[in-house]
């Protein structure tokens, strides 16, 4: 070779070194190696990781994704349990129950979801209170965390036992139109449907769930995928983080996201309505000091209830070393 000829070959080399260095700054440092197959639930539950799938933030992770869409949360874990989603949300009850049967691992805690869920009875007759829902027939989404805390926690509080109401199993979005038809007269349900009921002149509340259960709301992972794909979990979180700061800084553009999935599906409901839903969802993504304490409350309940023989291992059903990954606070 020349002696120029390698002059350009070393500027040729150093130059494709410094595009590279400057192309990966440009991408996430992630190397995608899978696809997350996401679950999540059509209430407003699921609403912040519909938002999370159409924020872009996964994507700005390197992260690809399928997603699942069901009515309720306990459908998501069955879906898990099964192995047929890596990821998916819902409340502590659901958790436990497939942290039972399916090994599933909480990786954080998302939202706290407790004013979204209301029981809920015909305008028509003037009920005011639980205990006056002795012999009526009550639209319930059986084997959900919120079905679970109305027929264990406030039915009996009222001093309603099994057999005082007739429980009438039912998907959540198809609550409103059975108590119009009058074929239900309550229902258990969540946003936005309590929502729509009341702004139609349909329900009036006699309570939610706030004062009650707050309805802590975790993301939960299959063990097969956390342990394939670590540096995808973490990644995956860091994306959480950046919603989860959306939902505090930016609701309005937030709201406009998650209304429009509603009304791309039929339902008619006002932007304001929609609005004051929304806000009663509390997404902040964490690990909360007392969420173990809650956990195991609720596992001693579901052994009381024989639902379950004994309560998950929590050393391996909670997994917060991702989310501190996620925030920086470990290597």
């Amino acid at each position: 070779m020349t002696s120029r000829h390698v002059d350009m070959t070393r500027r040729a080399h150093l130059l494709l070194l410094g595009g590279a260095a400057l192309a990966a700054l440009g991408r996430p440092a992630l190397a995608q190696t899978a696809t997350i197959r996401q679950g999540y639930q059509t209430n407003i539950w699921g609403m912040p990781t519909y938002y999370l799938l159409q924020s872009g933030a996964l994507q700005k992770q390197g992260i690809k994704f399928e997603e699942f869409a069901v009515p309720s949360g306990n459908l998501t874990m069955q879906q898990m349990v099964a192995r047929q989603v890596d990821l998916g949300t819902y409340a502590g009850q659901s958790f436990i129950l497939g942290a039972d049967r399916g090994d599933l691992v909480g990786i954080a805690q998302i939202e706290e979801v407790g004013r979204t869920v209301r029981v809920m009875a015909r305008k028509d007759l003037n009920i005011t209170k639980v205990e006056e829902l002795r012999g009526k027939k009550i639209a319930n989404q059986t084997g959900s965390s919120i079905a679970t805390v109305f027929v264990d926690k406030i039915a009996p509080g009222a001093g309603l036992k099994k057999g005082d109401f007739q429980e009438i199993r039912m998907n959540v979005n198809d609550m409103v139109a059975a108590l119009a038809a009058k074929t239900v007269d309550a229902m258990v349900n969540v946003e936005p449907y309590n929502s729509i009921a009341e702004a139609d002149g349909i329900a009036t509340t006699i309570m939610d769930y706030w004062d009650v259960d707050r309805m802590p709301v975790l993301m939960a992972a299959t063990p097969d995928f956390i342990d394939k794909n670590p540096e995808v979990v973490v990644a995956y979180l860091k994306a959480w983080l950046d919603v989860g700061r959306e939902f505090k800084d930016n609701p309005d553009k937030v709201a406009e996201v998650i209304y429009g999935f509603y009304t791309g599906k039929g339902y008619s409901m006002s932007k304001d309505a929609f609005r004051q839903a929304l806000a009663k969802v509390t997404v902040n993504p964490g690990f909360p000091s007392d969420l173990k304490s809650y956990l195991q409350s609720e596992a001693d309940g579901l052994i009381e209830a024989k639902r379950i023989k004994s309560a998950p291992d929590w050393s391996k059903a909670l997994r917060p070393e991702f989310l501190e990954k996620a925030r920086g606070k470990v290597g």
